[in-house]
């Protein structure tokens, strides 16, 4: 579990880290602390480490941790964020941006063994997801959400089933190869691959999704992907 602290206080913060250490040993979780003393250094550098879990002060000078929380869920909407006070008077705002509790200074050790096991156990329950890079930085995406994906130049196009059509910054090959682990998805051109789920019906030459996106199905792959779409269904039936 990788693991952000977000505080102002250098003493108050390295006590949270122990403590974190300590339950990591504890419970077998093998953790990596990364210690931010502002809200700005946190935003700009936390999903470069892909972190799952930010525990953030709300009060600190310039950004203070309520607004470095909306900014985060601008673009990341899956990291699990536990607020740090000295009042509980924050609760109710903390709903805002979907915190996952907050712990009030001094914190017990006991309290905070409750919060990070909450978090470990929503990540146990976690559909399958793949993380990727956009313009706006590392956002996670969940399978089930997948309708194709779609080679664009040097960037990949990731079309959900919400109509968002979301801009990846890396190559078709290692999307492809990622996704592909998972036998609901289907390389149908070499351009294109699909969700088999997410498929409405289709022909020899086209797919058509539910929400009526419409995708190519290349000659070469016409009889495999056939195969590989009613046998996938009849697993899934099963």
């Amino acid at each position: 579990m990788n693991i952000a602290i977000c505080d102002d206080d250098l003493l108050y913060m390295n006590q949270v880290k122990e403590m974190i250490e300590k339950w990591g040993k504890e419970h077998h979780e093998d953790v990596s602390i990364y210690l931010f003393n502002h809200g700005d250094a946190l935003i700009n550098s936390y999903q470069k480490s892909h972190i799952e879990v930010i525990l953030l002060d709300i009060m600190m000078p310039l950004l203070n941790g309520m607004e470095t929380a909306h900014e985060i869920r601008k673009n990341d909407s899956v990291v699990k964020i536990i607020f740090l006070t000295s009042s509980p008077e924050f609760s109710l705002e903390s709903y805002d941006v979907k915190a996952s509790g907050y712990l009030l200074k001094p914190t017990t050790y006991e309290k905070l063994c409750s919060l990070l096991n909450d978090c470990k156990q929503a990540f146990n329950y976690e559909p399958e997801s793949i993380i990727v890079k956009t313009d706006k930085g590392y956002r996670k995406i969940y399978y089930h959400l997948i309708e194709c994906v779609e080679a664009q130049n040097k960037k990949v196009l990731f079309c959900l089933n919400d109509g968002e059509c979301l801009e990846v910054l890396d190559t078709f090959v290692h999307c492809s190869n990622e996704l592909t682990s998972n036998d609901a998805f289907y390389k149908c051109h070499r351009s294109y691959l699909v969700h088999m789920p997410a498929i409405d019906h289709f022909n020899s030459i086209e797919i058509e999704t539910k929400t009526h996106k419409k995708v190519p199905i290349a000659r070469s792959y016409a009889k495999s992907f056939k195969e590989a779409y009613f046998e996938y269904m009849f697993k899934e039936g099963d």
